[in-house]
């Protein structure tokens, strides 16, 4: 092969490693393809702004889902009867967002549903913010069976990001939040 044209081809390959990755990835893009990453909680697709949905808190005033503070939040979203095994979910939630160190502060825990009665709910009401809603836009993520719960992170800018349905694995949900958190 002569000299000339083998230097064309090196330039030729040298473009090629380049532009072949570029091109790839144009096209699954165009195609909808999305990578699922390393977060255990389903992406909700598309988003949804929460802004707009009306929510009380236990003492009377309205909910913000915007924080100017950059603070996420995470909803719960109980199903009936929450008792026992809902109540040690939300415990390992709780203890999730402490694992968090000094990021804690950046997520509010949100409590969206009746809230649990009886001694085994004593202080509840003073790790989760307690609330309530006339809405329907959240009951496709709630959990429907007995003593159970799901979750829905929501971004500082009140778009729902990702739902943890039930049974949720606390320790995998805290791995989601460290990476959120830390970044």
């Amino acid at each position: 092969m002569e000299v000339r044209n083998r230097r064309r081809l090196q330039a030729v390959l040298i473009v090629a490693i380049f532009a072949v990755p570029v091109i790839v990835a144009l096209v699954l893009g165009l195609l909808g393809w999305v990578p699922h990453g390393r977060s255990y909680g389903q992406p909700i697709q598309p988003e949804r702004d929460l802004a707009n949905v009306s929510v009380q808190l236990a003492n009377g005033e309205a909910f913000a889902w915007t924080s100017h503070a950059a603070e996420w939040t995470l909803v719960a979203l109980p199903g009936p009867d929450c008792s026992k095994t809902c109540l040690g979910k939300l415990d390992l939630i709780h203890r999730a967002r402490i694992a968090l160190g000094r990021h804690a502060g950046n997520l509010r825990l949100v409590y969206l549903g009746t809230p649990p009665a009886g001694a085994v709910a004593a202080g509840f009401d003073k790790v989760w913010t307690l609330a309530s809603t006339d809405s329907h836009v959240l009951d496709s993520w709630r959990a429907s069976a007995r003593d159970s719960v799901s979750a829905v992170l929501v971004t500082p800018s009140g778009r729902a990001l990702t739902r943890y349905p039930a049974p949720i694995d606390a320790a995998r949900l805290g791995g989601d939040l460290k990476r959120i958190m830390h970044r």
